[in-house]
Formats: C-alpha cells, sequence, structure tokens
C-alpha cells in the first residue's frame, strides 16, 4: 500500500465499534442485546478520547494536524459526544415522539451518515482520489481489510469459547468486537488529519465497512 493508505489501515484499527449494526447483527443472531447495547455504546464513548490518542501514538507520532492530541479530543467531543448528550437529556421531551414516529426518522438518521461520507468521498474525488490509487493498490487495500476482518472474527470467536462465555455473550463478542465505525470515523478524519489526505485516509474505512457488513 502507498504510506497514505498504511496510514489510513492504521487509522482504520484504532477506531470504537459501530452502535446500530452492532446491535442488529447480535439482535439477528439472537445473541445478548443488552451486552451489545453497553458495548458498543462504550465504545463509542472511550473512542472519542482513546482514538485521538491511539493516533497521535501510532500513526501520527508527535501530533495530528498541526493540533496536539488533546485539542483534538475537545474537538471531537464537539462533534460526536455534545450531540449524544444533549440526546439523552432531551430524552424526556423528544423520546416518545421519536419512538413515534422512528420509521420514518430513521431515514434522517441514515441520511445524515450518507451525506457525511458523501462529501468527504466526494472532496476526495475532486482532490484525484483514484489518480493517487490505482486499480492494483486499491485491490490491495481490499485484500488487507479481508485479511484484517478475518483476523478478527477468528480471534473473538476463539477467546468468547476460551473465556468461557455463554453463545449469547460469543455472540455478542463477534458482532462487536470486529466492527468499526464509518459514522464517527469520518468525523474523526476531519479533525485528526489534514484535508487533502483525508479522502485518501478513509479509503481503507469505506472498503472495510461494506466489507464488515456483507460478511457479517
Amino acid at each position: 500500500l502507498t504510506p497514505d493508505l498504511a496510514v489510513g489501515m492504521l487509522f482504520l484499527c484504532t477506531l470504537p465499534a459501530t452502535v446500530q449494526s452492532a446491535i442488529a447483527f447480535t439482535a439477528m443472531a439472537r445473541g445478548n442485546v443488552s451486552a451489545a447495547v453497553c458495548s458498543a455504546s462504550a465504545s463509542s464513548l472511550i473512542g472519542v478520547f482513546i482514538t485521538p490518542l491511539l493516533v497521535g501514538w501510532l500513526v501520527v507520532p508527535g501530533g495530528v494536524s498541526g493540533a496536539g492530541e488533546l485539542e483534538a479530543v475537545g474537538r471531537i467531543m464537539l462533534q460526536l459526544m455534545l450531540p449524544f448528550a444533549l440526546g439523552q437529556l432531551l430524552q424526556p421531551w423528544v423520546g416518545g415522539f421519536v419512538q413515534r414516529h422512528a420509521a420514518r426518522l430513521k431515514y434522517v438518521d441514515q441520511g445524515s451518515i450518507l451525506l457525511v461520507v458523501y462529501t468527504a468521498f466526494s472532496a476526495a474525488v475532486i482532490e484525484g482520489l483514484w489518480k493517487q490509487v490505482p486499480l492494483p493498490i486499491l485491490l490491495g487495500v481490499v485484500v488487507a481489510s479481508c485479511v484484517l476482518l478475518a483476523l478478527v472474527l477468528v480471534l473473538t470467536t476463539r477467546l468468547g469459547r476460551l473465556l468461557g462465555f455463554s453463545q449469547e455473550d460469543q455472540i455478542t463478542i463477534v458482532f462487536c468486537g470486529s466492527k468499526k465505525s464509518l459514522a464517527s470515523g469520518v468525523p474523526m478524519a476531519k479533525v485528526l488529519f489534514a484535508a487533502p489526505v483525508v479522502g485518501v485516509m478513509l479509503l481503507p474505512l469505506m472498503i472495510f465497512h461494506q466489507i464488515q457488513l456483507m460478511v457479517c
């Protein structure tokens, strides 16, 4: 892989788990949904703090996008944790409305994620993404993503059995431990990396995200 794509693979590994798909897959496989909710939510919240520190330590030693890790944590908290906290605080007033209109509001939820990904990917294409990533290298990213997902699926399956968890909890461990969040990864990348390279950095995440959905 090119240096930027290699860094993108490392960035992928530092990201927290998804919430929606991890819970959905756990429910479909008849796993422990309550544990999946707690695990995926905790991963997302902890990732706000841990991902910038890991990026500064493993991916870009000495700093990220000209800013310190603490500044990056603050900016990511503003984009990801503040809306989450506001949603929890407003639950007594808007919770009933959301539940009654869940079928319609899911398009707002999914549409916002789609727009975030679309704008990041569009900017990358305009900046010449496909000139920087020829087909053989793109196939290399696909292979690397498949290998990474296979390793994590095998590891979580074996560890769940080795540590004596019930089948329901093993299912939760597999589906929560193998997911990477595109919804969190895109805004984090925009904070942590310089604008010209964000599109290339996100390509491994975009490919891995589609593979994880199809495989799981």
